[in-house]
């Protein structure tokens, strides 16, 4: 693995991988499969939670690195036929799995509750562990310490702003939502029932 491979442009860069990742997260899987109402899935979610300033800033550094692995991509050769591909392509599906199980526990969920059935039982916030594993698969299929270092401080960033989103949850679903955090680790883990 090289901090920084060399910057190409070619059909067999990082591009394939981070267009997946867009393409998937702007039409997911399971509104192919399911064909529910996708504006009012955004309606329900799309809410941008109270930052306070320090948050604003990290957010916005979020960003800025969210632009930085996008524009990197194009660059990056993939280093095709060796062990790192293949394991950054499985850790990227895993990731992607775990992506599609919050959506799909998203869209069952009615439209003026929390979302807290299914992989939400195990983790507040398994969109982000779907993303922060599809970026690590990245980086690790690509063999560059540049991209993986990119994206651990695209991961720290998030992790950062994800109690914004807490409280924001807590406001609009009251005390239903502190139960469910009451029992449900942020991260990965058993529920406390």
């Amino acid at each position: 693995m090289e901090f920084i491979p060399a910057f190409e442009i070619g059909i067999w860069n990082l591009w394939i991988f981070m267009f997946a990742w867009m393409f998937l997260h702007m039409v997911p899987i399971d509104w192919l499969i399911f064909r529910y109402d996708i504006k009012a899935k955004f309606q329900k979610g799309g809410a941008t939670p109270p930052y306070n300033n320090y948050e604003k800033i990290v957010s916005n550094l979020n960003m800025i690195i969210w632009f930085l692995l996008i524009l990197y991509s194009i660059f990056l050769p993939l280093p095709l036929g060796t062990p790192l591909l293949y394991a950054g392509i499985a850790l990227f599906v895993v990731g992607l799995i775990i992506f599609e199980m919050a959506n799909i526990s998203w869209i069952k969920t009615e439209f003026d509750k929390p979302v807290t059935t299914g992989i939400y039982n195990y983790s507040r916030h398994p969109v982000y562990i779907g993303v922060f594993m599809q970026f690590l698969g990245m980086g690790i299929a690509s063999a560059s310490g540049l991209f993986l270092l990119l994206a651990i401080i695209y991961i720290a960033t998030s992790i950062y702003i994800t109690p914004a989103e807490e409280r924001y949850c807590i406001d609009k679903y009251g005390d239903l939502y502190k139960q469910y955090l009451n029992r449900t680790p942020r991260w990965i883990g058993m529920p406390k029932s």
